[in-house]
């Protein structure tokens, strides 16, 4: 976007919020770059530059405005809409690959050179790889300096920077403020004094409607792994340096998010994982202004504005639990996963209580003995080949996998009908396109509306609502007032 410069203005002058994240507003005279809807006075038009990313501006010079914090405004949706090489290697890097495993090692993942990753990556957004990743090291370390109490030499590591000397360096560059001075100026209420507590705002373009978003995670919630609590929904997270457990609750503009990690250099990883769950970077007025289009849907569209797409935090996990819930009630499914966590889950240590273990990963499953699962023959044979061909490698559904192919190697797996794939690929793989033509409450709901409620005529149908099926169906779904997943619990 950020190369149609009227486009641009039009936002920039309009200070419209759901810009923030699409591009960036870099100021010639000032030397600062500001997010589209920064409240202060605009500068004059040919003062600006528009740019594709924080990192881009950051490279060329410019310095985060303290007014509108443009560094925490949400993720651009490309990202999550996408399923490009740019787009995957942007999930892996929010993911926190390149501080783990360096360039090469994001280059690995993707399956390309690190030249043509750096290439694609340069074109697009007007930064590589390693500038990227320090733009998300500034932001995580500002998240730190403004929310803990931790020594800044500490913050300088778990933010993943090499030494507090490039630490301080960075952030001076990026925020025109010491790290000292940052954590002054920080009034967003008291900061944890207890190590690996932290708490944070997370932001979202409006409208979001909660209900569905939560109450399907609720509703769903496997005991020990998952429980909605005190208007909040919270689990346990298998994170790369460590476990964690998160509380996020909806709030009118924003999702409140307290993290407890068991390493810190896991909050950027943590947050991706969290936004990714709950799919706040999505476009809401781009997604509902299409579905509009349909007569059929636009009065649900209009009744609850904003739907996310529940998503996951672990790909294989949210795969496994599919198949669990094949043919069965939404609490059986729980009953099995249940099942599954106390026989083969990680215990972890819940700092409120109430969480007691990791889901356990697919290598943990591996040697699992199907004569155990109180399930029909086919469904475990079905479950333990997902699972090797997870454990494995031969499919691979992790934040930066190919869709097409992830979608080739489920549906090659013996016992994954379609309903399966796309619902993984909806929910684990992200792909907002995902369409569930055979689900029985889309079905329903589509008869209700008087759209067809033939699979096949429905998927012809649905061509009207693409790119944005997925989204499409959470309006379906939420027809059925009376189903769990539908509204937020009462406590």
């Amino acid at each position: 976007m950020h190369t149609d410069t009227d486009r641009c203005l039009r936002a920039a002058r309009a200070k419209d919020a759901r810009f923030d994240g699409w591009f960036f507003i870099a100021v010639v005279t000032t030397g600062i770059y500001c997010r589209p809807s920064c409240p202060v006075v605009g500068p004059k038009p040919e003062n600006m530059r528009f740019l594709p990313s924080a990192a881009a501006a950051q490279q060329a010079g410019f310095r985060a405005c303290k007014r509108c914090r443009p560094d925490a405004s949400p993720g651009s949706p490309q990202w999550n809409e996408r399923a490009d090489l740019v787009a995957r290697a942007m999930r892996l890097i929010a993911d926190g690959v390149v501080d783990r495993d360096g360039v090469p090692g994001l280059a690995a993942r993707l399956g390309y050179s690190t030249r043509q990753v750096e290439r694609q990556l340069l074109a697009e957004l007007g930064a590589g790889p390693l500038a990227l990743a320090r733009a998300q090291r500034a932001q995580t370390a500002r998240l730190l300096i403004e929310t803990s109490a931790l020594p800044m030499a500490d913050i300088a590591f778990a933010a993943g920077f090499a030494s507090v000397r490039a630490f301080n360096e960075t952030v001076r560059e990026v925020f025109a403020l010491t790290p000292t001075e940052l954590r002054q100026r920080a009034r967003r209420g008291p900061t944890s004094s207890v190590p690996g507590a932290l708490t944070l705002r997370l932001p979202f373009r409006a409208p979001l409607c909660p209900d569905n978003l939560f109450g399907h995670l609720a509703a769903t919630a496997v005991p020990g792994v998952e429980e909605w609590r005190d208007g909040a929904y919270r689990r346990t997270l298998r994170l790369p340096y460590g476990p964690g457990v998160v509380t996020l609750s909806p709030r009118p503009d924003h999702i409140a998010c307290r993290l407890s990690l068991a390493d810190l250099r896991d909050l950027a990883g943590a947050i991706s994982r969290c936004r990714r769950l709950l799919d706040l970077d999505a476009d809401p007025a781009a997604v509902d202004e299409l579905l509009r289009t349909d007569p059929q849907l636009a009065p649900l569209v209009d009744k609850a504005p904003g739907r996310r797409v529940p998503r996951a935090v672990d790909a294989d996990e949210f795969a496994v639990r599919a198949v669990l819930g094949q043919q069965v009630s939404t609490a059986a499914a729980r009953t099995h996963a249940g099942r599954l966590v106390a026989a083969h889950g990680e215990p972890v240590a819940d700092p409120a209580g109430g969480l007691t273990h990791l889901f356990p990963s697919v290598q943990a499953l591996a040697g699992l003995d199907p004569e155990k699962l109180a399930m029909p023959r086919t469904r475990r044979a079905t479950l333990t080949g997902l699972i090797g061909a997870l454990a494995e490698g031969r499919v691979a559904l992790g934040v930066g996998s190919d869709w097409d192919d992830a979608r080739a190697g489920l549906g090659a797996l013996p016992g994954l009908g379609p309903w399966t794939v796309e619902v993984i690929a909806m929910r684990a793989l992200g792909d907002p396109d995902a369409f569930l033509p055979t689900d029985l409450g889309v079905r329903r709901a589509a008869a209700g509306l008087g759209l067809p409620a033939t699979p096949g005529a429905l998927t012809r149908h649905s061509a009207r609502w693409r790119p944005w099926r997925a989204y499409a169906v959470q309006y379906l779904w939420a027809t059925d007032d009376g189903h769990a997943i539908n509204r937020l619990p009462a406590a």
